[in-house]
């Protein structure tokens, strides 16, 4: 059924009895809106009257036309009756995830708090199994953690680990006391015979080991330490947690004396010396004398002390599985202090060996001793050679030549 409307009045006409600009512009006072509505009522009946004044309220004017109020009881009443239960389950879920949301904040605000409170302790606070799961794997955690596997129980025997807790020190304390020291990074040590599990956990089998564990997902290829390759020196560490953490550390060491006490000792003991022979200085033109401490010097630098010096490496290296005891370094990136002091022996032996082959050809005393001094000269740089050629070729794997020891 299509709603009719009452038909336009022309604009200035006024019906009988009708004042001049009463209710212009809206249904009221129509007559022939009452005379539509009487017509309407007489053709539909009083049912079907009442349901085209329903749906059709612009027909008898505003006055039928039904309220805002109305029309939102009406839309909420024929709701379905299944959506309430929806409604209430989807208000509890956020209620619940809010609530979960405060939850973690507080545990997070709690275990930074205590981790600030022992680093204001300690720069290095040691963990155990329950601790570094609760500070370190378990979320939430909005901080980086550097940790140091070791052993450094006496019965461990493990040189190593003491030498890189020394510089693992410095390095902490170095942050702990900077105007940088924030707690976005902390550092802690996890020692084998106090967390036996968390070593088991991280199918660890050698110590000491450096690890970073970031703020979120789990810890990468990268985040484990080379410490075969690189030493762990505080100043090669804390490039390493820049590149990780984007967290800067300048590294302070405590003043170390014993070079300048060293260095004064030499110094008096070759004053005295001059001042008791001072009036025999003739010792100070001796062509070997300077040639000998020439020789040391050289030794010493092409050994490789000076990149001990920067680079810190352990002095030997102790495979945990048989106990084989290693003083020659696998790889060609890297050496231990006991290979710079065998290769220092190996060059001494061969200059020893090159300085008798020399004097055997100049002296002029007699042929029998001088043989002897060649034969011995040639037998030094041969083996010595041999040698030496031998850990170069373990060192720098596929180089094809050998001589006499493989």
């Amino acid at each position: 059924m299509l709603c009719q409307f009452p038909p336009p009045r022309p604009r200035g006409l006024r019906f009988p009895g009708e004042a001049a600009g009463a209710h212009e512009g809206t249904g009221r006072g129509h007559p022939a809106a009452g005379l539509a509505g009487v017509g309407r009522r007489e053709e539909l009946g009083a049912h079907g009257y009442r349901a085209w004044r329903r749906h059709c309220p612009a027909a008898m004017g505003a006055r039928g036309a039904p309220s805002r109020r109305r029309l939102a009881g009406r839309r909420l009443r024929y709701l379905p009756t299944g959506s309430f239960p929806f409604l209430l389950l989807l208000l509890l879920l956020c209620i619940q995830l809010g609530g979960g949301q405060k939850k973690k904040e507080n545990l997070l605000a709690e275990k930074v708090e205590q981790l600030m409170e022992w680093s204001s302790r300690r720069s290095i606070f040691r963990m155990n199994g329950d601790k570094f799961r609760k500070f370190i794997k378990a979320p939430p955690r909005n901080y980086s953690m550097i940790v140091m596997f070791t052993a450094l129980q006496p019965q461990r025997q493990c040189s190593v680990c003491r030498q890189a807790n020394e510089e693992y020190q410095i390095l902490a304390n170095s942050w702990r006391y900077s105007s940088a020291f924030c707690n976005k990074l902390f550092f802690s040590m996890v020692d084998y015979d106090e967390g036996t599990d968390v070593f088991q956990q991280l199918n660890m089998n050698s110590a000491p080991t450096f690890m970073h564990f970031p703020p979120k997902g789990r810890p990468k290829r990268a985040d484990t330490f080379d410490l075969q390759r690189i030493g762990f020196a505080a100043e090669q560490l804390a490039k390493w947690i820049a590149d990780r953490t984007d967290v800067h550390i300048r590294v302070f060491r405590p003043p170390n004396y014993s070079g300048t006490i060293a260095l004064a000792l030499l110094v008096s003991l070759v004053g005295g010396l001059l001042y008791l022979r001072r009036n025999n200085l003739e010792f100070i033109y001796n062509k070997t004398g300077w040639a000998m401490v020439s020789l040391c010097i050289v030794f010493a630098m092409t050994s490789g002390q000076m990149w001990n010096h920067i680079r810190g490496p352990p002095y030997a290296h102790k495979n945990p599985h048989n106990g084989q005891v290693s003083y020659i370094h696998g790889s060609s990136q890297a050496q231990f202090v006991a290979e710079s002091h065998i290769i220092l022996v190996l060059n001494a032996a061969i200059t020893m060996g090159m300085v008798l082959l020399n004097e055997a050809a100049t002296s002029k005393g007699d042929v029998g001793k001088r043989r002897i001094i060649c034969l011995v000269g040639l037998g030094l740089v041969v083996f010595f050679f041999s040698f030496l050629l031998s850990i170069f070729r373990s060192k720098y794997h596929g180089y094809p030549y050998s001589f006499l020891i493989k």
